[in-house]
């Protein structure tokens, strides 16, 4: 059994998911529309360009997601999406892609004690994430 997640936009699911497989080298496998519903009654509230389902893979994992109305839509707490890029240069790289107009950075990329870079940022979608590079600091 692997996990996976799931995660629910504001009506911008096609845009952050794209960025998203663009920055970390994923592919977009499936897409689901709600005017892709063969019926009304089949339709979530909202328009019909509003994400139903998408699926996106990054290496051996599938990340999923969809839209949510105004009326259904939370915002994403009590977890974070944790990547940990294999250089130096490729943190720099996501992170610059990712935190790009942040709603809230609550670690700046920076070293620490267990990590060459280490950041905390709730992307410009509402996503939270946590990135880190420990490089030389590997523990092993």
């Amino acid at each position: 059994m692997t996990p996976q997640f799931y995660l629910f936009f504001k009506g911008d699911c096609l845009e952050a998911m794209t960025h998203y497989a663009k920055t970390l080298g994923g592919t977009i496998e499936q897409v689901f529309l709600n005017k892709d519903a063969p019926s009304a009654d089949e339709r979530m509230p909202g328009g019909d360009d509003l994400v139903m389902n998408m699926q996106m893979r990054v290496g051996g994992t599938m990340m999923m997601a969809s839209d949510n109305s105004d009326s259904r839509y939370e915002a994403p707490q009590g977890f974070r999406i944790q990547i940990e890029p294999s250089s130096r240069a490729e943190f720099d790289r996501v992170h610059d892609a990712l935190a790009k107009d942040a709603l809230r950075v609550d670690m700046p990329a920076d070293e620490t004690f267990w990590a060459e870079r280490f950041a905390m940022f709730t992307d410009r979608f509402g996503t939270p994430w946590m990135m880190s590079f420990t490089g030389a600091k590997a523990m092993g």
